[in-house]
């Protein structure tokens, strides 16, 4: 039977279209209208130049939207909630981090206004980063909640308790989700009833069922009406709805939200879960329409629902289970591969793997768990970027969004089980323009399975590359010596 296409609302059925190709797209940061100077200068002391086509879209519309100053949506109006959809590597931190630091800018009081929720504390790390570079003399607090302090040390860095009662110390809150939750609970005087802007990155994965709570308690902290009847008492929000006397006569902070994500989901019925506000999707991730000769349109598959990184070539090996170490042995020795991220289903498959080519010797190689403090995993990290390790074998969890720069080669020891993981995976190389190559280790029996969900994404340019059993037997002896070496170590 033909499958019921869910009904798209408009929104998400004519989006605003995002050019694809970076390089042949990017746009002089003097181009794009409304910026502060003071950060236009920011940005050439960091070195950029142009901006991305995600970031020339957004930036703008982020401070339209703000245009009579945060407390007043344009023209009275609520500010509509924004949804960015590109692939990984596109820019979309800097996306948001540039119009929100200038919204920002003029204001008074210190509040939390802008809240950056994140599924993990590397990526948690990357973006507080990014935003101090920008805040940086600006007298904007940015404050990172991430678990790596003990509660009392974050309590401490959010709000500080005076004769008059609380204060906020932060005015840019970036969070991991559990502990976000653990101080709306439990820290006094956090409040988030000032909150002009909610950015939920990596949007996908802050939807499942494990974050729709945090997302919950955060809206209602934000229309939380606070005890005191004081001075506050003229900002009170209410929750959006038809504008009465009433309801118009204080003016409102609206809440805007800014969705992020290299692969929006596209299912309405999780997206009505956010209660979104007249939402505006910008997408990269569309087919293109190729004119033939007689004239006519044709959509290139219309279900090319992902875009992957211009510059990335992919291959993959089919291959028997007891040859995937050696290949990988292979790829690294033989054919010299430098800077690989490799990528295991668990940490189990991460932690043997390592301690295998680890045994066998001859390759700079590291792991990257969640097992590790992330301490020592933020010196992994630079030492790859440094070259100084070779190899990185690492799980989906800890490696998903994280900006390693240089990587040359991706490589999936374990074929990944949905498209979105392969997406995000092989998005590690190839990031902002540069080439890069993706190896999808393939058992025989997983191969149509895997040809098939690539083909269903609109993935049809993957060569197979076969490598000989011949090729493999020069590292037999070695490896097989590796082997017995971590039989006993294990025991």
């Amino acid at each position: 039977s033909p499958q019921v296409q869910p009904f798209l609302p408009q929104w998400l059925a004519q989006p605003k279209r995002v050019q694809k190709r970076i390089k042949d797209n990017l746009c002089p940061i003097r181009d794009v209208p409304g910026i502060h100077p003071r950060l236009l200068k920011k940005l050439q002391m960091n070195g950029i130049e142009s901006f991305f086509p995600v970031q020339a879209e957004v930036i703008p519309a982020i401070l339209q939207s703000a245009s009579n100053g945060y407390l007043m949506g344009r023209g009275g109006y609520r500010p509509k909630d924004i949804c960015v959809s590109a692939p990984t590597g596109s820019g979309k931190t800097l996306a948001f981090v540039i119009p929100i630091v200038q919204v920002l800018l003029d204001r008074v009081v210190c509040h939390v206004r802008a809240l950056v929720v994140l599924p993990t504390k590397e990526l948690a790390q990357q973006v507080s980063k990014v935003f101090n570079v920008y805040t940086d003399g600006t007298g904007l607090k940015v404050v990172l909640i991430t678990g790596q302090k003990s509660f009392s040390k974050e309590q401490e860095m959010l709000v500080q308790k005076k004769v008059t009662g609380y204060s906020s110390l932060a005015d840019i809150v970036v969070a991991t989700p559990g502990r976000l939750t653990d101080h709306i609970r439990q820290t006094p005087g956090f409040s988030l009833t000032q909150l002009r802007f909610l950015i939920i990155d990596e949007a996908d994965r802050m939807i499942d069922d494990m974050h729709q709570n945090c997302l919950n308690q955060i809206v209602k902290a934000a229309f939380q009406v606070e005890d005191d009847s004081g001075p506050n008492m003229l900002f009170q929000r209410t929750k959006p709805g038809p504008i009465t006397a009433a309801s118009s006569c204080s003016p409102q902070i609206p809440l805007q939200k800014l969705l992020f994500s290299a692969t929006l989901t596209q299912d309405p019925e999780k997206l009505q879960q956010l209660d979104l506000f007249q939402p505006r999707l910008f997408t990269s991730v569309y087919s293109e329409k190729k004119t033939l000769e007689d004239g006519t349109e044709t959509e290139q598959d219309a279900n090319n629902k992902y875009t992957l990184p211009e510059g990335l070539s992919q291959c993959y090996v089919p291959c028997d289970l007891n040859s995937k170490p050696l290949l990988l042995l292979y790829f690294m020795l033989t054919m010299k591969f430098t800077r690989v991220l490799c990528f295991t289903n668990s940490r189990e498959a991460s932690h043997r793997l390592f301690l295998l080519v680890e045994a066998f010797g001859g390759i700079t190689v590291a792991e990257f768990s969640s097992r590790l403090p992330p301490s020592e995993r933020q010196r992994t990290i630079k030492e790859f970027e440094q070259g100084k390790i070779q190899l990185l074998i690492s799980t989906d969890a800890t490696a998903r969004g994280i900006d390693v720069k240089g990587v040359n080669y991706v490589i999936n020891y374990d074929a990944p089980q949905f498209i979105r993981t392969y997406i995000h995976r092989v998005g590690r190389t190839a990031r902002a323009g540069k080439v890069g190559v993706a190896f999808s280790l393939v058992l025989r029996i997983q191969e149509r399975r895997f040809l098939r969900m690539l083909r269903d994404a609109g993935i049809r340019d993957i060569k197979k590359h076969p490598v000989k059993g011949k090729s493999l037997k020069p590292l037999v002896q070695q490896y097989e010596g590796a082997l017995c070496k971590l039989e006993k170590t294990v025991k």
